[in-house]
């Protein structure tokens, strides 16, 4: 079934997804593109909930693993298509020094914290507001979260702006100010499948990655001292495309330890500070479908799903491609800084794009 010719508006609207288990509860928020692709958001954990996305045959599927209802979601230990924050991946041993003041942070994932501590910014109640366009669907979503909040310093104030345009290209704008020094590193957590639900794994995607250098870990996750390591001939060189399951099959001790991939790549800088470049190309060879993701961070965690135990997903389910700053940052001054201080702005854009689409109707040659 091809796209059809004629096209809406571009439109969002809410309605109500269900109860928590504590009685509070959650709205969905629909942005439709209005040429065929749609993504559906909560205010809870601004979680990317479905993210629905037409094959080169015009047939729809989501492109994203979720929960159906909000007890999926409460129960979820695998941040599921939340926002992460206030300090995605991890902080070594749950400590850092900021100005001469050590700072603790809940050590919950093998003594280190994790995406901003059990209670992180994925369990929160975001505040939503609608914008639609002539061109475009747009959320907003703000947080504020308080001096001290799971160990960080400093009042923070963070917005999240997902867009979603005509050509069915899915933006998500970060900006924070802090009114204390405070570490932000702020990502978002989807699990992509482009096969959609009747797929069973990613091992068949073929996955690109622009970089040539990635930060191997210990065996507990964190970024290993010295500089970061070359890809080439490596499992880890993915500057072309290559099916995933084939380069987890290889023998490699970074692979062994984690399972599959649950790394960093440092992505090929930018022309200039804050504009956008592409970071990793994903594709189903069997489906037709392929996503670019585009981004103004230094960094990229591609994670294969290696801890989902089949509750509802199983391992390598979906694969994630969370654009940010490097683990552990506030304990590495040899990383990009990640201190955000009073005055000062922190800003970030990442796009999801789906080249197999055709253009909408009126769009430029």
């Amino acid at each position: 079934m091809p796209l059809p010719s004629a096209t809406r508006a571009p439109s969002v609207h809410r309605s109500p997804f269900g109860v928590l288990p504590d009685g509070t509860p959650v709205d969905r928020w629909t942005l439709d593109a209005g040429t065929g692709v749609r993504a559906e958001v909560l205010d809870l954990g601004g979680i990317l909930h479905r993210l629905e996305v037409p094959d080169p045959d015009g047939r729809p599927a989501s492109v994203v693993l979720g929960h159906p209802d909000p007890a999926g979601y409460a129960a979820d230990t695998a941040y599921l298509g939340a926002l992460i924050g206030r300090y995605a991946n991890r902080i070594a041993h749950g400590g850092f020094r900021l100005d001469g003041r050590v700072h603790r942070v809940p050590a919950a994932d093998r003594g280190h914290a994790l995406h901003g501590g059990p209670d992180g910014f994925h369990r929160r109640r975001w505040r939503a507001t609608a914008r639609p366009g002539p061109d475009a669907a747009a959320l907003r979503l703000d947080l504020d979260s308080p001096h001290g909040d799971m160990g960080f310093p400093g009042r923070l104030r963070v917005t999240a702006v997902y867009t979603l345009d005509r050509h069915g290209t899915l933006r998500l704008d970060w900006t924070a100010r802090a009114d204390r020094p405070t570490p932000v590193n702020l990502t978002q957590h989807a699990y992509f499948r482009l096969s959609g639900p009747g797929g069973s794994s990613v091992l068949a995607h073929r996955l690109a990655v622009d970089a040539d250098a990635y930060l191997p870990v210990d065996p507990t996750a964190v970024p290993l001292p010295g500089p970061p390591a070359p890809t080439a001939g490596t499992p880890f060189d993915l500057r072309e495309p290559h099916p995933i399951g084939e380069r987890l099959a290889l023998p490699h001790p970074q692979l062994r330890a984690a399972g599959g991939y649950d790394h960093c790549w440092v992505l090929t800088p930018p022309p200039a500070p804050g504009v956008l470049r592409r970071a990793a190309r994903l594709d189903d060879p069997a489906g037709g479908r392929r996503m670019e993701v585009w981004t103004t961070e230094p960094g990229l965690q591609v994670y294969t799903g290696n801890g989902l135990d089949g509750r509802p997903h199983p391992r390598h389910a979906g694969i994630c491609l969370e654009t940010q700053h490097f683990p552990d940052s506030p304990n590495r001054p040899d990383y990009p800084d990640t201190v955000l201080r009073p005055g000062a702005v922190r800003r970030s854009t990442t796009e999801f794009r789906f080249p197999h689409l055709p253009a909408p109707p009126g769009s430029p040659a």
